[in-house]
This record gives C-alpha cells, structure tokens and sequence, in this order.
C-alpha cells in the first residue's frame, strides 16, 4: 500500500477541524499507512486545543505551526514535514467520504504520467445566502468548465480542489509559491502540467464542504482571484488558462461599452443587445439551478458577482502589475 499524508491549513477553524479529522481517522484506508498534518496559523480560539489533543491520542496526527499565517506556507511546512508517497491537500471546513483516500490511491493507477488526482466537492449550506452562492458555482455558467465544481465527467482537467500529489511531483517542481494568498493551487498545478505531469478528475472522490457565504465575502475572494491571476501571470509570462479572460472582457463590455452607447445609436443597441443577452443567459442558468422560484434572481446576482469581481480584480492587476510595475511585499502578503 501506498503511505499518504494528508496537509490540512486552518486557523480559527474550532467549529470544524473536529469532523475533519474524525472523518480522516475513519477512512477505509490502512491508518498505519496514513497521517496527518494539521498547520495551525496561530489560532485565536479552541482550534489548537483541539488539534493537540487528537495529536495526542492519535500518533498519526501531527500539530504544526504555521508563523507566516498563510495558506501556502501552511501547505509548505506540512509538505515538507511528511515523508509519504502521496500527499493530499485538505480544507478544515471538509468531510473527506470514507472511502477518499483510497480513492485518490486507485485514480493514479489510470495513468502513469498522472500527478495530481482530485474529485468532487458537495457543498453544506450553512445559511440560505451561502446555498445560492453555491448554486451559482455548479454552473457552467458561473464558474466556466470547472469540473471538480460542476462534476461533469471524469478525465483529464487542467486544476482540482483539494488535490493529492505523489511526492515525485514537489521533487521535480518543488512547492507551493508563498508570495501568493490566493491561486497558489492553480499556480502549482500550471507548472506541474508544464512539467509533463497530468491532473486527471475522479468523481468517485468526494467530499463535503461546509459552506456559510455572503455576498460581499464573494465578492472580495473573487477580486483576489482575478488580481492575483494577473501576478501568476506576470510570473510565468503566459495566460495559464483561457476561461480567466472572459471576466475581463464581460468589465470591459460594461465599461467601455456604456460611454461607447453615447457615440451613436448603432454601438447603443450592440451594448443594449449584449446586456440583454447575458441577462438572458444569466435567467436561463439560473433557473435550471434554482430549487425555488425565490432562488431565481438571487442566483444571477451571485453570477453577476462572480463574472464582476473577478474581472474587476483582474484588471485592477493589469494596471498595477503591469502598467505601474508594482512587487509584492511580504508585509503586503499578510494584509490584502
């Protein structure tokens, strides 16, 4: 059998980090075979209390922990700190199914240049604003061809959630990149299909995610997305997926489009037909999500957040990436 560890990153997690570990100590993987590196970001509640008492108890899990406070650090120090042949990134807010890990272990048998293997997240709502959002991001519509959202077919995909990672994977390409707070998962997964290495979906991989969202965090996790994209970009002097684009140029059709409407008529109903053809889209996709008509306009508002945000975000990058030739400070890392 395969040895695996599993790197969880969390921080004030108290509510959560219990189940997590409890469904990772109930796999139907061998736990001799298995442990467990939990990388606290210096809690200001229960969770370390927590997590240094089942290190205790169990001797297959461990308590680091994570100085810098953020997520690829985290992810680094438990890498680093594990020796196993897989090595399987975990949020504190999952449920990994009892049958995860192994799982994961049978979906690197389907090929051998396979290096990252993921499945499928099923969302738990924890209010009504958080089950909308989440409505919004198993669309197509929403979230493009991201299948580990959507859960549209098993096979080869260019990023996963949640990824598990042979170890022959950090040798070769090394880890994850600290100066980014966000996208550090698809960054890593960029360099390690530019390194021969393939990401296959398995939907017989699942878990629960347990989700309480509103409508303004959407909107600032999505500003980060698309903003850091743009550095990734920057990094690797290449565009790493085409499907981040197309949110820029929905904020620049608003943009420019709105003052171009002034110019003459003719521009004025290209603009008119575009909204009104989005919108359209938007009503459509929403209502094959929606389990209520009250969900409807909830639904698009939740698409329109996701499309805006993201291309607002990455434009906001352009400019200071690019335009204004701005470097991240560590400091700064801490603090966006």
């Amino acid at each position: 059998m395969k040895t695996v560890s599993i790197v969880i990153p969390c921080r004030n997690e108290e509510k959560y980090i219990g189940r997590c570990i409890d469904s990772i100590l109930s796999q139907d993987y061998s736990q001799d075979k298995l442990s467990v590196f939990v990388c606290d970001g210096k809690s200001t509640d229960d969770t370390a209390a927590i997590v240094h008492d089942y290190a205790v108890k169990y001797k297959n899990v461990s308590f680091l922990i994570n100085e810098k406070q953020t997520t690829p650090y985290a992810l680094n120090i438990g890498i680093k700190a594990s020796v196993t042949d897989i090595v399987i990134i975990v949020g504190a807010h999952s449920e990994l199914r009892p049958d995860y890990v192994s799982n994961c272990v049978e979906a690197f048998s389907f090929g051998a240049n396979i290096g990252c293997t993921g499945g499928i997240i099923e969302n738990v709502y924890e209010n009504e604003t958080a089950e909308v959002i989440g409505k919004a991001m198993s669309s197509s519509f929403g979230v493009g061809n991201a299948h580990f959202r959507t859960g549209n077919k098993d096979g080869f995909v260019d990023t996963v959630a949640f990824g598990a990672y042979k170890r022959e994977v950090f040798d070769k390409i090394g880890f994850f990149d600290e100066e980014l707070i966000r996208n550090q998962d698809d960054e890593f997964n960029y360099r390690l299909l530019r390194n021969g290495f393939t990401i296959y979906l398995y939907r017989k991989i699942r878990s629960n995610y347990f989700v309480r969202a509103s409508f303004e965090k959407l909107f600032k996790q999505y500003e980060q997305y698309g903003y850091w994209k743009v550095y990734v970009n920057k990094k690797h002097k290449a565009v790493t997926t085409v499907r981040q684009l197309i949110p820029l140029l929905f904020v620049l059709f608003l943009i420019l489009g709105f003052f171009a409407a002034f110019l003459n008529i003719l521009l004025c109903e290209i603009y008119l037909l575009g909204l009104v053809f989005y919108s359209l889209a938007s009503l459509y996709s929403a209502t094959k999500q929606a389990s209520a008509p009250k969900q409807i306009v909830k639904i698009m508002k939740a698409f329109f957040i996701l499309h805006f945000s993201y291309g607002l975000g990455y434009l906001k990058g352009i400019i200071d990436f690019f335009v204004l030739q701005k470097n991240i400070k560590k400091e700064e890392v801490l603090t966006r």
